[in-house]
């Protein structure tokens, strides 16, 4: 295989590989994959095909991936269509493509009724940046709702259009203090470093990658030292990011706190430092549309 590929990001291995690096890397065989959805609310995406496996990222309901391969254990050899990423999934999270999706889940977590009635026993949750195809709407007398694919109710506030853009994609991260930390987390019920820049910047309309490698080597502009930093800049450590509520604050999922927590950014650099780990890089983030 040609080294200079990410595997992360192309779907390449020794048996089986995308037909789009033909050319590109060696395998015993090129395929064309084929289009599918994630119907489960998330998708654990390993590195392997085992429960077990490292948990590398998760793919949200609604989130198109190409499927290369299925093996009779139940797991899918995917790449997921927003961030390339690749990985396996559980087959039984994959469904049809089905109806383009018309709205996205703007809270952290909302839940799936099986009607029009927030008393009735939810069918499952929902996580931020699930996009979910709008096919009817309902009321009572404590909400109004629109009616998903395939099935259930979500209540109306807790969406938006599938196109809509936050302003400031650090006031969407907020929104993740104290979720717990998860290593390959991108949900309030679990959340990584790099997954909360991910969907923070997702929801804001920002393309960025999943992981912290991947945001230091071109997520926004590299600014220089930590001595002018505004909020929404982005400090980096080897293997870890964290994003600036304003000069002095830093906001990150952590494992020194095993949550999503706000602290002092010289108490970072001083607890890192410590262990010899000291600050690598420091990126100015802009919204979309933002003007330079």
């Amino acid at each position: 295989m040609t080294e200079s590929l990410d595997p992360r990001l192309n779907a390449m291995r020794p048996d089986l590989a995308d037909r789009r690096l033909e050319g590109q890397v060696t395998a015993d065989r090129f395929v064309e994959g084929a289009l599918r959805r994630i119907i489960a609310p998330l998708a654990p995406v390993r590195r392997h095909p085992a429960g077990n496996a490292p948990l590398d990222t998760e793919a949200l309901f609604g989130e198109i991936v190409t499927v290369f391969d299925e093996d009779q254990e139940g797991w899918a050899w995917v790449q997921l269509q927003h961030d390339a990423y690749v990985g396996y999934v559980p087959s039984a999270a994959l469904g049809a493509p089905g109806a383009s999706p018309t709205h996205r889940v703007s809270v952290p977590r909302t839940l799936v009724f099986p009607g029009y009635d927030i008393k009735l026993p939810p069918l499952h949750d929902l996580p931020m940046g699930a996009r979910v195809a709008v096919v009817g709407a309902g009321e009572d007398h404590n909400a109004s709702y629109a009616r998903i694919e395939p099935a259930g109710a979500v209540v109306t506030q807790h969406i938006e259009p599938a196109g809509n853009v936050a302003g400031d994609y650090v006031a969407i991260a907020e929104q993740f203090l104290g979720v717990p930390y998860l290593w390959g987390g991108k949900s309030a019920s679990g959340i990584d470093c790099s997954g909360l820049v991910q969907i923070a910047c997702q929801m804001a309309g920002i393309d960025a990658p999943r992981d912290t490698d991947m945001h230091e080597r071109g997520l926004g502009t590299r600014i220089a030292g930590v001595e002018a930093l505004q909020r929404g800049d982005l400090v980096f450590w080897k293997g870890h990011v964290g994003i600036m509520l304003d000069g002095t604050r830093l906001l990150h999922a952590n494992a020194h706190h095993m949550m999503t927590a706000v602290e002092p950014l010289a108490a970072m650099i001083e607890r890192l430092d410590n262990k010899g780990a000291p600050v690598t890089s420091v990126r100015r983030v802009r919204a979309a549309g933002t003007p330079r």
